[in-house]
């Protein structure tokens, strides 16, 4: 993969060009330049799945950039130390873990069946305000359980500061600046952090911590003790709204990917029939056995990965795909043509679930696959998300056949500098007969 003469460079237009036309320009980047290139002096670009594992593994000489959306709020007392933020993010992952989301899953199936009951049938909907509300409702209760309905408004307007907030533009402002966005962000951030200290100190005061995400959180450990309250919310803010605005931009590729394929919409009900009635009575076994489902889940988010674009900073010197890279460069990591790499998976441009499955139906490890990020900063919530994602596409799928309505065909649309969602995608629903 590496090379000792460098790549040709991108035609001028560095940046700027490259904004109006993310996607085409990167994949055209890694098809002429190679699998890594230099985009403009000090940023360079990982396209191939090589170099972009390299970098997301090695976060001491590539550590992600400490740009938190919703940062810790300032008060007389002062910030939480760093310590206590590490600590605070391991309380938090004790919620978060694969066996913490396995025992609730009987929780998050419920809501997921209440959505897909509740589908607009014989009409062309616009599905991501819908599937947003769905997501936003599985995942604030997974975090407060009896407590989501107080903060699930509070959430939304987290959600909405955040859009705002990261909205790409071609100007770069310094953060000390407060821009009108940054204002929202924190009056929204404010909002929520008083909805949330009442509950706080409430589950304290009763000792009825709950067995939530939150619970987890205000659980003293042998080795620290107790959180303390400012930790506890300076750190919930961005991961309320990542447990539905990632997997939400996800979604949408799922369900149009539904409409267009029918055969593997079928397949996908087929196996979700084998569901309990109850969705309460959901176990992590029966998660576990719609692999098709997670199957055909992990090829959309390889064919269309929500985060397209990671951004990393070098540390110090170091050589990536036969560039030297100077301390202080940024490497874009990019996930989107990594995961169209021929070399990674055959056909690579083709939906194929099947490459995810062996010749017996369990799942199987063809190539890269890097939707969720990998290393020290991969997705902490992937457990949560796939959750999610599999018991939402299975009970929309058992029940409703999906068909995209006449007319131009849906765009993508780059709504944050990683973010890539479906925009104003339509589906109409007719129930399985």
């Amino acid at each position: 993969m590496g090379r000792t003469n460098e790549p040709p460079r991108l035609p001028e237009g560095g940046f700027a060009a490259w904004s109006r036309d993310r996607l085409a320009v990167a994949r055209r980047g890694a098809e002429e330049c190679g699998d890594v290139w230099q985009l403009e002096p000090g940023v360079y670009v990982a396209a191939a799945a090589g170099p972009c594992e390299e970098v997301l593994r090695n976060a001491e000489e590539f550590p992600k950039a400490p740009s938190p959306l919703f940062p810790p709020l300032k008060r007389s007392s002062g910030a939480p130390t760093r310590e206590e933020r590490a600590r605070a993010h391991a309380a938090r992952m004790r919620g978060l873990r694969a066996h913490a989301v396995a025992a609730r899953i009987g929780e998050i199936a419920p809501s997921a069946a209440r959505f897909a009951d509740q589908w607009p049938t014989g009409e062309d909907v616009e599905i991501l305000p819908l599937v947003r509300q769905a997501l936003a409702d599985i995942g604030v209760h997974y975090l407060f359980s009896e407590d989501a309905p107080t903060l699930l408004p509070f959430a939304s307007q987290l959600f909405l500061a955040r859009e705002v907030l990261v909205r790409p533009s071609r100007w770069i402002v310094p953060r000390w600046i407060p821009t009108p966005a940054r204002r929202f962000r924190t009056r929204q951030q404010v909002a929520f952090t008083n909805a949330l200290r009442p509950v706080v100190r409430r589950r304290r005061s009763s000792g009825r911590l709950g067995d939530d995400l939150l619970g987890q959180m205000l659980r003293p450990t042998s080795r620290y003790g107790l959180l303390s309250e400012e930790a506890i919310l300076d750190t919930l803010p961005g991961i309320t709204v990542a447990t539905f605005e990632t997997p939400s931009r996800a979604a949408g590729w799922i369900l149009l990917y539904l409409a267009r394929h029918p055969r593997a919409a079928d397949r996908v009900s087929a196996e979700a029939a084998l569901l309990p009635a109850d969705p309460a009575a959901t176990t992590n076994t029966h998660l576990d056995s719609l692999q098709y489902t997670q199957a055909l889940i992990r090829e959309v988010l390889r064919l269309h990965p929500p985060s397209w674009l990671l951004t990393r900073r070098a540390t110090r010197q170091t050589q990536l795909g036969g560039y030297t890279i100077d301390a202080g460069s940024t490497v874009l990591v990019c996930p989107y043509t990594a995961h169209r790499d021929a070399r990674e998976h055959s056909e690579p441009d083709r939906f194929e679930p099947e490459r995810w499955l062996d010749d017996s139906g369990s799942p199987a490890k063809p190539g890269a696959f890097l939707s969720f990020g990998t290393g020290p900063h991969g997705c902490e919530g992937v457990a949560l998300a796939m959750a999610m994602l599999t018991l939402l596409t299975a009970q929309t799928a058992r029940r409703y056949h999906f068909s995209e309505p006449s007319g131009p065909e849906p765009s993508f649309q780059v709504t944050t500098f990683e973010g890539l969602t479906t925009a104003g995608l339509r589906l109409r629903a007719t129930v399985r007969s």
